[in-house]
């Protein structure tokens, strides 16, 4: 990752997608391949949601989901449920069954 990924992330993410700068990835899990499928779906679904959207639905989403499961709202967020699956074979906005 370069500096200003680690300084807006806090160095916390072992990757991270940031449409349409790129896909960044911590040295030390650059040959885990489940990362790498992990973020190629989010590279995937930023690039269906027109990047912006994408920003604006996950936004929206995390804060009402805090709300709802506190803590664990991240985990709950339909884009990364449906990244942890690893489906590199997705359909376009396969994410809304995990909503």
């Amino acid at each position: 990752m370069n500096w200003f990924v680690k300084l807006i992330t806090f160095g916390w993410p072992a990757a991270i997608t940031l449409a349409p700068f790129g896909i960044y990835i911590r040295e030390d899990y650059i040959d885990n391949t489940r990362i790498r499928k992990h973020e190629s779906i989010h590279w995937a679904q930023q690039l269906e949601m027109f990047i912006i959207f994408f920003y604006v639905w996950y936004f929206v989403e995390w804060v009402v989901k805090l709300f709802i499961f506190g803590k664990k709202a991240y985990k709950n967020l339909s884009f990364e449920r449906e990244a942890r699956t690893l489906n590199e074979n997705r359909n376009y906005y396969a994410w809304i069954k995990y909503l």
